[in-house]
């Protein structure tokens, strides 16, 4: 195997994706959204559906549209780069930057805390146009976050674009949330091209991201480019398919200058391009024939259309450099996006057909002609605009007047106006067509709803929502706040699923819920901000969970008579840890019904299920939900006057809380996966850090002056710790985490949490008192 000059491989080929790239880490729905029993199903049509020649001429054009989303780690360059995407194809006359270090900000962090704190805290989408090879194409964009606090807004961005560019920093290489993005574009089946960023940075190095993407990825890449030069000499790109290189000059880089390789870049860009051509013969059947006749002078239109064939298939992904900060590489990534990502005509989107009774899919087409299917994906509310539900068209026209059926309530809503939004501003059009991204104003649902015209009975599987993790208890100290309080939480929850505000039924306190400390945070800000609510906060607490360790029988006997008709039930059986490779992988208890003969009443089996459900709400230990039980009832008596479906419920109640010490309950934690970015020479301060917080260190990456750290820590050991990684790195550490898996907790830990819960029911049982 030949290595060129930065020790890049010849043979650049990493791990085969099958054609058939399975959808993968599904899971379970959660319980605040609509989730249909059958998987979501993407492909790729051949042709579109045939119709009127109107139509065909529609989708025509359709082949001429990218929707597109950009995703990464935190701080990677997505919003950067999107800025200049705005800005080269004349969607916006200037650049601004991230963190409105202009005092501007940039366009897609339209939320004044967004521009404050220089991150991305909502999904933002635009639309523009981009000409290639003399034909305009029409690009429609979602900018997600990069915190993983914030990782719904990926999550729903994918569910409804066809393509994405997933970035990377060229120092960095593959970060924790890029690992979550990779899962996110997987479960939907997204074809990418990936843009390592960053190239000026000191440190930077393409081919070093390369092999960590191919590593932890799993995926078969290959670079489409070289860059000229690394860190403070990098200077412009070469294309390897058209054997041409790149440099970007003008006002902001608006002036792309194409020129022939320089000398001593020709033997790099030849190797590169060796290998790229390799590989397409070896996974594209019809560009193997091409390539062994005439080799190395096939033509730039056949290694497009190869690259373009297998990135579709999921057997390839494409990689391009530059820094979007310097203004170099990003028009070269606006044609990849044009020449290898999917049109909507080209993706075969499935619905399941709810007329037919059983659970059959159909294939939906992208004539704008058919009944319409829409997904209403986002809600926001807009300055200006009020309250705007964002939807994918996949089939039909979605036209101003016309009348939608809410498919998950059977309820008929009209559409007052359809908009084509650019960040904060929203600009009237005639219709939706499928394969776009509209809004529409004052239409009350949950994200991820399907809606019809009424022509057709079928609805599209939702998206994935992850649990929250972190809670807070929350307080309005003033009374004249709380109606607005009630408002804003209202609103909130409508907008983020992740988001949870409830009472607790024991404390009473008021409670919100989500996926992290900044996430939390960001809300109580914006009821301060947009509200003028002061609420006040409690500490954070941990979502918890308890299971089982053993298998105990219980015996248990419910019987009360005080005149009258008395009540009486009796249940027999066992509790049992639910086999499996990680903890916290099921949600609940699994309740089997293994009564012979008829001791109780089938009428009665529900209530009995309800009973001991509602019980695993709050474990002993710690008043978290019990998780992976098993509840089996074997036999039972009952009584012909006095049993009843309460007398069964409350005998669950009773079974539970007098056995279930006895099958050895423990606590449940999440952890997190941690990754610290921090200057080479405190590494050790910062190694202290996570020692400090029972954390264990996975792996430690250094690149130049840089050090990268993974490691692993209970969440509950967390909290706060920013300022501690700040002061042990002279305010130059930086962090991310996300949820790794449910864990059980060490003894020590457990009695601690217990302690504190059961002072926590002693101090309520004596304020009732």
């Amino acid at each position: 195997m030949g290595f060129c000059s930065l020790g890049f491989p010849r043979a650049v080929l990493g791990c085969r994706m099958s054609a058939s790239f399975p959808v993968a880490l599904r899971r379970r729905a959660s319980p605040f959204v609509f989730r249909l029993p059958s998987p979501f199903v993407r492909g790729f049509a051949s042709a579109p559906s045939s119709g009127s020649k109107k139509a065909n001429e529609y989708m025509v054009d359709l082949d001429k549209v990218r929707n597109i989303g950009i995703s990464a780690h935190v701080d990677s360059g997505k919003t950067t780069t999107t800025e200049r995407i705005l800005f080269y194809t004349g969607k916006i006359k200037e650049v601004h930057e991230v963190g409105g270090k202009d005092g501007v900000g940039a366009k897609m962090d339209s939320m004044e805390l967004e521009r404050e704190r220089g991150i991305t805290i909502q999904s933002a989408a635009t639309f523009t146009e981009w000409e290639v090879e003399n034909k305009r194409h029409n690009i429609n964009i979602i900018d997600t976050p990069g915190h993983v606090d914030f990782q719904i807004e990926v999550e729903r961005a994918l569910r409804v674009l066809d393509g994405a560019v997933l970035l990377m920093c060229a120092v960095a290489g593959v970060q924790s949330q890029t690992l979550t993005v990779d899962r996110q574009m997987r479960r939907y089946q997204i074809p990418r091209v990936l843009f390592v960023n960053k190239l000026d940075r000191a440190g930077a190095d393409p081919w070093r991201a390369l092999e960590m993407a191919k590593k932890k990825l799993g995926l078969t890449i290959h670079p489409i480019q070289i860059p000229m030069g690394l860190e403070h000499l990098h200077e412009g790109i070469c294309d390897v398919v058209r054997r041409k290189a790149y440099l970007f000059e003008g006002h902001k880089g608006n002036q792309r200058v194409e020129m022939e390789v320089p000398d001593k870049y020709k033997e790099e860009v030849a190797k590169v391009r060796a290998s790229l051509l390799e590989l397409l013969a070896d996974l594209d059947d019809e560009f193997a024939e091409t390539f062994l006749e005439l080799e190395d002078e096939v033509s730039v239109e056949a290694v497009d259309a190869a690259i373009r064939r297998q990135t579709l298939a999921h057997n390839l992904v494409p990689m391009l450099m530059g820094s979007a900060q310097k203004n170099e590489g990003v028009q070269n990534l606006l044609d990849a996006v044009c020449r290898y990502l999917p049109s909507p005509a080209e993706v075969e989107n499935k619905a399941l057909d709810l007329a037919k009774g059983e659970e059959e899919e159909i294939v939906l087409s992208s004539n704008p002609r058919d009944p319409l299917v829409a997904l209403a994906f986002k809600i926001q509310e807009v300055p200006g605009f009020g309250q705007l539900t964002y939807f994918r068209v996949y089939q039909g026209t979605m036209r101003k007047g016309m009348g939608l059926i809410d498919m998950t309530l059977n309820k008929k809503v009209q559409v007052k106006q359809v908009l084509k939004m650019h960040a904060d501003e929203a600009r009237e059009t005639e219709a939706g067509r499928a394969g776009e991204i509209v809004a529409v104003g004052g239409i009350e649902c949950a994200s991820g709803t399907t809606f019809t015209d009424g022509r057709s009975n079928v609805s599209l599987e939702s998206m994935f929502v992850p649990e929250p993790v972190v809670s807070l208890s929350i307080d309005v100290p003033k009374n004249a706040e709380v109606g607005k309080f009630v408002k804003a939480v209202k609103r909130f929850m409508r907008e983020d699923p992740t988001f949870k505000y409830f009472v607790d039924e024991e404390s009473k306190e008021h409670i919100i819920a989500g996926m992290g400390e900044l996430h939390l945070g960001v809300y109580v800000e914006r009821m301060k901000r947009e509200y003028g609510v002061e609420a006040v906060t409690g500490e954070p607490k941990v979502a918890f969970r308890e299971t089982i360790t053993q298998q105990v029988r219980f015996d248990y006997t419910h019987k009360r008579q005080s005149g009258g008709r008395g009540q009486y039930a009796k249940l027999q059986g066992f509790f049992e840890p639910l086999p499996m490779e990680e903890f916290g992988q099921q949600d609940g208890i699994t309740f089997s019904n293994q009564i012979v003969g008829n001791p109780i009443p089938p009428n009665y089996y529900p209530s009995i299920e309800k009973g001991f459900k509602e019980c695993c709400t709050k474990g002993h230990l710690s008043g978290s939900p019990v998780i992976n039980m098993k509840v089996v009832v074997s036999d039972g008596q009952s009584h012909e006057v006095d049993s009843s479906d309460y007398a069964f419920r409350l005998c669950a109640n009773g079974a539970f809380k007098n056995f279930y010490l006895d099958a050895m309950p423990t606590i449940l934690e999440p952890i997190m996966k941690v990754e610290v970015m921090l200057p080479t020479e405190h590494k050790q301060s910062g190694l202290s850090t996570i020692n400090k917080r029972k954390g264990m260190v996975i792996n430690i990456t250094d690149s130049g002056e840089q050090s990268v750290v993974e490691a692993e820590v209970p969440l509950k050991d967390m909290f706060g710790y920013i300022s501690d990684l700040r002061g042990a790195t002279q305010g130059q550490g930086e962090f991310s985490m996300e949820f790794e898996r449910y864990q059980q907790m060490g003894e020590a830990d457990i009695e601690a949490v217990n302690k504190k819960y059961l002072e926590e029911l002693r101090k309520k049982k004596a304020e009732k008192n």
